[in-house]
């Protein structure tokens, strides 16, 4: 039992103990994804700490991501959230296998097109020249967790339209045949097309991410892909330099 006074424990708040005691338990694995966490009048009756201290940790732990409350039902352990590089071109499915899940893909179109203005611009071609587009989506685990929306420039890759996206991506096949020496990234928060709805098994409402990226191999543009990720089931991370530890 944690005494109610005095109002730090270690040098750190109460309330943070409390934290550090809940997400202990998230951490390995007692508490899983979903499990309903004790209450404030669990936590104090459990702890010995005050109502407000039990309030406070669960309160703030929600508003970092790892709790859910729900109103008159309880607070429940968040689901983990899968996540990608940010300015790495990096294959979506090896990402998945590294964190020990399924990868699994459907392919939604997979066709030669005329390139519209502005795809034509970004591959360097010239307007209405034939491009090869392909619409993908990959899912984590059986959940749709990205749409891969992609132009392919016919001279770097004339077989593409070839290729069972079922059983490797875009990005294995592309980078074999036309290997990466340059990339362009432009990220944003977006709200979800009345396709990605669809494919992603959105709500209108639901924010996304989104970036769109163009990859050169030599001096050939490859492709211009625009690749929609939930906000809810997806973080994209960046990290640069030596780790602390290395340092």
């Amino acid at each position: 039992m944690l005494k109610k006074q005095p109002a730090t424990r270690y040098g750190a708040p109460l309330y943070a103990h409390v934290k550090r005691m809940i997400l202990g338990r998230i951490h390995s694995g007692e508490w899983p994804p979903e499990h309903r966490v004790p209450s404030e009048n669990e936590l104090v009756a459990r702890w010995g700490v005050s109502k407000m201290t039990a309030n406070r940790a669960l309160r703030e732990l929600a508003s970092e991501g790892e709790l859910v409350r729900i109103r008159g039902v309880g607070s429940f352990v968040a689901a983990r959230k899968g996540h990608s590089t940010l300015f790495e071109v990096r294959n979506i499915a090896d990402e998945i296998i590294e964190r020990g899940h399924v990868h699994s893909a459907s392919v939604v179109r997979l066709a030669r097109e005329n390139a519209a203005c502005a795809v034509a611009d970004a591959l360097e071609l010239p307007s209405g020249a034939p491009v090869f587009h392909s619409v993908i989506v990959h899912r984590e685990n059986g959940v749709a967790v990205q749409v891969e929306d992609r132009f392919v420039n016919p001279r770097a890759a004339p077989d593409y339209l070839a290729q069972d996206f079922t059983a490797h991506t875009p990005n294995a096949y592309l980078s074999a045949i036309a290997p990466l020496s340059g990339s362009e990234h432009i990220v944003e928060a977006a709200m979800p097309s009345a396709r990605d709805c669809k494919l992603l098994g959105l709500a209108r409402s639901e924010p996304c991410l989104a970036i769109r990226r163009r990859t050169w191999s030599g001096g050939t543009v490859v492709s211009l892909v625009h690749l929609v990720y939930p906000g809810t089931r997806y973080r994209l991370e960046s990290r640069t330099g030596a780790t602390p530890e290395k340092l």
